[in-house]
């Protein structure tokens, strides 16, 4: 129970990360002239500013129901995570 719990925040978390990225390009890019010599121009990459979102993770105390023994429900008390997501501002 704790094991599947514990993964499906996992995903849950990356899911987050993932698409609470903001990424703006900063400087173009530009291809290599095309040319034999090996010392000619290299080119350039375009540059991007990659802001992640900032997450916080801590524990509550929730009454969650939970099975006891002989399958009957059971309120108890437990801590269960509080996670918090700040996605970036969209500066365009």
């Amino acid at each position: 129970m704790i094991k599947k719990f514990a993964s499906l925040t996992a995903a849950l978390l990356m899911a987050f990360v993932t698409v609470g990225c903001d990424v703006d390009k900063t400087e173009e890019g530009r291809m290599p002239d095309l040319d034999v010599d090996v010392s000619g121009d290299p080119g350039k990459m375009p540059a991007y500013d990659v802001e992640g979102p900032d997450v916080d993770v801590s524990m509550e105390k929730k009454k969650v129901d939970v099975p006891d023994v002989d399958v009957n429900m059971k309120e108890k008390e437990m801590s269960v995570p509080d996670i918090d997501v700040s996605v970036p501002d969209d500066n365009e």
